[in-house]
């Protein structure tokens, strides 16, 4: 069972499918989570806290995944390879990830704030 933070996150990303990122209201992430109100600001402090974890959790999942292919591979060009191949295929199915490594926010996704 996902934490409270795991499942707000899975939410607020879920949400992102569907809507802009202004179009997303905290009350409808922790509805979504299935916790309170309450709950998601005590986690986050707010919508661009909320965003900043979002994104945090993005490239710990694109940092985690180098690493793993990077220990995995046989040889530095195959590992680098199998880095570039991931890296595309990960950003073509993760589009916060795609901004993340690309810069390229639009007005659908949370751009990061200074906290």
């Amino acid at each position: 069972m996902p934490t409270a933070r795991e499942a707000l996150l899975g939410a607020a990303l879920s949400a992102l499918t569907d809507l802009p990122w202004s179009a997303i209201r905290m009350v409808d992430v922790a509805s979504a989570a299935g916790v309170s109100r309450q709950t998601l600001y005590n986690e986050f402090g707010s919508k661009d806290g909320l965003a900043r974890a979002l994104v945090r959790r993005e490239a710990d999942l694109y940092l985690r995944g180098v690493e793993r292919l990077l220990i995995e591979g046989v040889g530095t060009a195959a590992r680098l390879v199998s880095v570039a191949e991931w890296t595309v295929g990960q950003a073509r199915a993760r589009p916060l990830l795609r901004a993340l490594l690309t810069g390229c926010w639009g007005d659908r996704l949370p751009a990061p704030r200074p906290p």
